[in-house]
Parts: C-alpha cells; sequence; structure tokens
C-alpha cells in the first residue's frame, strides 16, 4: 500500500482556512508521509519483514506577528492543532513573516519501488557471496525500501509537493577467531536498484585485508580515509558552510570568502538532482539550487536559509531544512558532494609507501573547531605500497581544516555515505597513537 498523494488531501487547506479565520494573519502546513518495508536478516538466515507507516504534519502560524508550531502524528483535529499553535504563539516574540508566494510547481516522481520478494533475494545473493569465501562468517542485515510523499501549503499561494522512494541496505559480517572479534559493515543508498555484488565484495576486501593482525605504524605517516570514513571530515566542513555559524562568526571561514580554505584539488558542490539525497525544494518551500560551495581550494559560497539569507545580505539558497518536525526550519545540507579524481582505491594504496588505512572509526570530530580524536574500529597498515594486516587499539587525532590543507591524493571512488558524496583520499599532519607502541 502506497501512501496516499498528499495533493489530493484537503487537510492542509483545512487547517490553513481555520488559521485565518481564528485571528492568524499568516500560516503554513508541512505534511510528511512515509511507508517503510524493511527485510532483515540475521545469522546468515532471513529473520523478518515488516511494514511501517508514519504520518506528521506540522502547522505554523503566526498572529499579531508571532510565531506558533504544533506538530501531530497520525490522525489531525484541524480545530484542536490551530488551538494550541495560537496558545503557543503568546509565549514568543514577534518576527518577521517571511513565506515563499505564488510557486505551484509540479515535481516529477523520484526513483521507483521494489517488491519485497526482490529485497529478499539481493540480501540472500550478498549473503551467499561472502559465506561462499568465509564459511565461519555470520552475516546480519537489513534491506528496505522507502516510500515519502510530502507537501507544503501556505496562505501566500505556496502549493508543492513530491514522492521520493530510495532503496537502502546494510549488511555486517561477524568473524570470530578465537578471542579475536572482527565486524566489517557497509552498506548503499540508492534510487531503483541495489547492488548485492558490489556490497559483498566491499566486505570480502576487507575480511581479507583482516587476515592478519599486525603493530599500527609510528611516527608521522600519512593517513588513507576510505569513502566510508570519511565522511567524518567532510561534517566539519559543513558545519564551517553554515549561514547560520557565519552570522555567529562560529565559522573559521566567516571572513573568508574568495580565499584559499583548502587543498585546490577539492571542489565542494550540492546538486539538487544528484544521488539519493536529491530534493526539488528545501521545508520552506524555496528550491533547492545547484551551489559550489569550493571551487579549487577557494571558497566561494555558505548555505543558508531565507531568515539567515536576509541577515547576510543574500537570498535563500534552497537550505532551510527542518532538523525534525518540531523544528523550525535551519540552515542544511541535503546532499554534498566532494568532486572525486579517476584514482582508484587500490591506486591510493600502491601510491602509500608506508601508511595507516582507516575504514571504520569510534567518535568523530568535536564539532565546528575541527579538533577530533578517534579510535579507529577497523583499520589497516600499508606498507610498500601493500595492505599488510588489520591494526588495533589505535587512535588518530589532529585538526581537519589542517588535514585537508594537506591533501597527498584524492580518490576517484566515490559513494554516497549519508547525504555526503565523498571519494576516499590521503592526508597528512595527523598523529596515531596506539598501545601497541
Amino acid at each position: 500500500m502506497v501512501p496516499e498523494n498528499l495533493s489530493e488531501d484537503t487537510l492542509a487547506e483545512q487547517l490553513l482556512e481555520l488559521a485565518l479565520k481564528s485571528g492568524a494573519e499568516a500560516a503554513e502546513v508541512y505534511q510528511s508521509r512515509s511507508l517503510s518495508r524493511p527485510v532483515f536478516f540475521e545469522a546468515n538466515r532471513l529473520k523478518q519483514l515488516e511494514t511501517s507507516q508514519s504520518e506528521g504534519t506540522v502547522l505554523r502560524l503566526w498572529r499579531n506577528g508571532r510565531p506558533g508550531l504544533t506538530v501531530a502524528y497520525g490522525a489531525v483535529e484541524p480545530p484542536a492543532m490551530v488551538e494550541r499553535s495560537l496558545a503557543l504563539s503568546q509565549l514568543n516574540q514577534p518576527e518577521a513573516v517571511d513565506l515563499v508566494s505564488n510557486f505551484q510547481p509540479s515535481y516529477p516522481d523520484l526513483g521507483s519501488s521494489v517488491p519485497i520478494e526482490v529485497l529478499v533475494n539481493w540480501g540472500k545473493e550478498a549473503i551467499a557471496l561472502v559465506k561462499d569465501a568465509y564459511p565461519d562468517v555470520l552475516c546480519s542485515g537489513d534491506w528496505e525500501c522507502d516510500v515519502e510523499n510530502t507537501r507544503l501549503v501556505n496562505t501566500q499561494g505556496l502549493d508543492c509537493h513530491y514522492n521520493d522512494t530510495t532503496l537502502s541496505c546494510y549488511m555486517s559480517a561477524e568473524w570470530v577467531r578465537g578471542d579475536d572479534f572482527l565486524s566489517v559493515s557497509d552498506g548503499q543508498t540508492q534510487r531503483d536498484e541495489l547492488q548485492p555484488e558490489k556490497l559483498a565484495q566491499q566486505i570480502l576486501q576487507r575480511l581479507l585485508w583482516a587476515r592478519e593482525n599486525v603493530l599500527p605504524p609510528s611516527g608521522p605517516v600519512p593517513i588513507l580515509f576510505t569513502s566510508k570514513a570519511a565522511d567524518m571530515l567532510w561534517g566539519t566542513v559543513q558545519g564551517a558552510l553554515n549561514g547560520k555559524r557565519v552570522l555567529e562568526k562560529a565559522s573559521p571561514w566567516a571572513e573568508r570568502l574568495g580565499k584559499l580554505v583548502v587543498d585546490p584539488r577539492l571542489t565542494l558542490y550540492q546538486d539538487p538532482d544528484a544521488g539519493p539525497y536529491s530534493c526539488p525544494f528545501d521545508d520552506e518551500g524555496s528550491p533547492t539550487t545547484g551551489l559550489v560551495f569550493i571551487q579549487n581550494g577557494i571558497l566561494e559560497h555558505f548555505y543558508c536559509d531565507r531568515t539567515t539569507g536576509s541577515q547576510l545580505g543574500i537570498s535563500s539558497t534552497g537550505n532551510g531544512f527542518r532538523p525534525s518536525l518540531g523544528s523550525y526550519p535551519t540552515p542544511g545540507v541535503f546532499n554534498f558532494l566532494v568532486k572525486p579524481s579517476s584514482a582508484s582505491l587500490e591506486d591510493l594504496i600502491h601510491q602509500m609507501d608506508h601508511g595507516l588505512i582507516v575504514d571504520q572509526m569510534l567518535g568523530g570530530g568535536n564539532g565546528i573547531s575541527g579538533d577530533f580524536s578517534i579510535n579507529i574500529d577497523l583499520g589497516y597498515r600499508v606498507h610498500n605500497g601493500k595492505v599488510i594486516g588489520r591494526v588495533k587499539d589505535t587512535m588518530v587525532a589532529g585538526n581537519i581544516y589542517s588535514a585537508l590543507k594537506q591533501l597527498v591524493t584524492l580518490g576517484g571512488d566515490a559513494d554516497w555515505n549519508g547525504s555526503c558524496y565523498t571519494p576516499s583520499l590521503i592526508v597528512e599532519g595527523l598523529s596515531i597513537t596506539s598501545r601497541n607502541n
């Protein structure tokens, strides 16, 4: 069962009409419905099938310039929802009402659904490929098809909506060898089709690299972050590009527009039509736009919502998103792409005389400062251009901004890790500590 098309639902119109009749001078309704069909595997076997649905409605109104926001999940009683929003508005300070107006586009559906049987077969295929090579390994995971329907309507004439279908999978392989426990995991998020063979091959490669445990390298060596691990670096960069952080003077790049901030080989951008995290409009109704944040190392743009854009003296970049249904829109990134090179992961490894590969980690960056200290959950040592084994009880620390100025090589193996499309990369200037050194 696919969720009812929100464009044919009259709840939003009822809420707007009632809000205006009750004294509000402006109002908007944000609706989100989703249908999820996950397939779960555990210990190499199909465990269970599920179907879950959710529905959320957000009413935001202004009376005497004071905003009030109410969220309802499932069935909605319009009078009660309007009454709660009006009551909450009395507790807030007045603000300028800034709504997108007279914007009624028709968007095509994004992605296509697949039957449960296909998800099950994909899961069985990936597990069989790993089991054939490593009979003692236990595989678990989930394969999922999500259908989301989003609509945004307001009293200024805005009415925009779209359907989005995404496919995702996650698989882990656990290998117990005496008192040595190894867990390797990977996943995919795509539209239209998943690739179980590619997922299995990625896990098999990690299992092969981990056949031997070795001591980590000592001293300053280059560190290779795989595409799966490199997302940790870009989270800090996204914070520095956030227009709200620029206004607060919290971003170290607040006064750096037009200047070199990272290695000249790095180009970072967003593309509203790229990948499984593309979307046609943000949670304020502004059209999403293509935007180059950093071109060849030079800072060109920040991203912002309507309020932040106005305060910065620029228009919205279509990046006003709600962290949750109960939150007000704030600057956010819907997809974030790092332009890759043409070098494969194997090419990058061959370039390293001595080094360390970080593939899975515990912990992350320390916010917008860029300082970080992570425990390596899954890492490998490189010697003479070859992976010689897995390292344990090892940490990597340093500063992300400094590391991105000391780029050694950028890979061509870009992949989606959450809403970030990033290749592997090698950087210098980080420190390694281990209990074994």
